[in-house]
Order: structure tokens, then C-alpha cells, then sequence
């Protein structure tokens, strides 16, 4: 529970629902496949959710960016959800993704304002990347934050701290679709799911309140991203 207190509180902090750090947290306890990807985005909903409402109300946000990333995403999303692939390749292609995504944390920069965008995306552009995004996170269990707000901040579709509220709703509207999705053939939620879900809320509401106030999160997000590569190359290795 510790552990997904600490993985909510520090992606809440960036305006992410966590998924990828807590696939990682029930690879390493050994749950099922079948249960970890609807238990990840069920507690996506709630840190997502919750963010959302806190970065959107502090004006990180822009719609006309979001809209289309969001309605290319969702029913890629769902379909990917529905998808139930093969326990051996679900775990190459989830730790595939954890192995990236601790990459990514080990090495990205600090999440502080960026510059002003300088191109933002023609709407069928913005549509394709979220369809690709919504696909991949529907298939693996996650919102698809860890693809999305680096890809906004590399071709600078927008400043970086807008990321957190765009990222945020997108991760929620995503994993209510993916969750949809799994729903379709019969995954299971695990029994332990009240404890990750409270420690994930308590999480949410520290790491949304230091998002707020800039907080870089670099120590924890490092040590998070050994956590990441452990799960995933034991996902990919055994």
C-alpha cells in the first residue's frame, strides 16, 4: 500500500494517473494478468480524476488541443481493452512499456514551464496520435499519459505545464474506455482492491498539492523508475 500511496502521489504531481508504476507494483506481487490491467485503470480513474479537477481548475489546460487527442483515443482505447492477449505476450509487451517508461523517468527533464507553443496540431493530426496512444494504452492496462505529455512537449504542441491538465482528463476519459473494453471479455478486479484504491486517493491529494506548487519530484521519480525496470524486465525475462 505504500507503494501505491508513493506511485499516486508522484504521478498526480505531473498530471498522470500512474497506471505504468502500479502494473509494475502487481507484476512484482505476482498478480494475474487478467487482474492487473482493470485494477490499473480503475485506480487510473481516481488519480486521473482527480487531478483533472485539481490542474484544470488552476488553468493548465487547453481543449482545443485536448478534443481531438481525446476522440481519437477513447474508441481505440475500448478496442485495445477488449483485446485480451495471450498471458506470454501481454507480459512481453507490458514489460516493453515499463522498460520504456523507466527510462523515461530516470532521464526526463523537470516538469516547470515551458515555452510558448509554437505549432499546435491540425485536428486530424491530433486525432491519428491519440488513436495510436488510446490503441497501445487499451492494450497494455495503462491511460497513456507516459506517451502523451512527452509527445506534446517534443513538438511543443503545447507549454509543459498545460500537459498536466490535457494529460490528466485524456488518462481519464482513456482508462474509462479501456476499463469499458475489458469489461467485454470478463477480466476480474482483485479482491485487495479497496487497499490500493485508498492508498492511491491518499496519494493523489499529496501529489496534486505539490504539482501545484511546482514541486520536481527528480529523487522519487528515479527511484520509481528502478522499481519499473525490475518488474519489467522480470516480466520480459521469465
Amino acid at each position: 500500500m505504500a507503494a501505491f500511496f508513493a506511485a499516486a502521489a508522484l504521478y498526480s504531481s505531473v498530471g498522470h494517473g500512474g497506471a505504468s508504476a502500479f502494473l509494475a507494483i502487481m507484476a512484482l506481487m505476482g498478480l494475474a494478468s487478467d487482474q492487473m490491467r482493470p485494477a490499473a485503470l480503475t485506480l487510473n480513474l481516481l488519480v486521473a480524476g482527480f487531478a483533472a479537477w485539481r490542474f484544470i481548475g488552476a488553468g493548465r489546460f487547453d481543449g482545443k488541443l485536448f478534443w481531438p487527442l481525446a476522440l481519437g483515443a477513447m474508441p481505440l482505447a475500448f478496442l485495445g481493452g477488449a483485446i485480451r492477449l495471450p498471458e506470454e505476450y501481454y507480459r512481453i509487451l507490458l514489460g516493453v512499456v515499463l522498460l520504456l517508461s523507466a527510462v523515461r523517468l530516470a532521464f526526463r527533464s523537470g516538469t516547470g514551464p515551458d515555452a510558448q507553443a509554437t505549432r499546435r496540431p491540425a485536428p486530424p493530426v491530433a486525432m491519428a496520435a491519440g488513436a495510436g496512444i488510446g490503441l497501445l494504452a487499451g492494450l497494455t492496462g495503462t491511460g497513456g499519459g507516459i506517451f502523451l505529455s512527452p509527445l506534446m512537449i517534443f513538438l511543443r504542441w503545447t507549454r509543459a505545464e498545460t500537459t498536466t491538465g490535457i494529460a490528466s482528463l485524456f488518462i481519464l476519459v482513456n482508462s474509462a474506455a479501456g476499463l469499458a473494453g475489458n469489461h467485454l471479455v470478463l477480466l476480474h478486479l482483485p479482491p485487495g482492491l479497496p487497499w490500493m484504491l485508498a492508498a492511491a486517493a491518499a496519494g493523489a491529494l499529496l501529489g496534486t498539492k505539490l504539482g501545484l506548487r511546482f514541486y520536481d519530484p527528480a529523487i522519487l521519480r528515479r527511484a520509481l523508475a528502478v522499481v519499473m525496470l525490475i518488474a519489467g524486465l522480470k516480466l520480459v525475462l521469465t
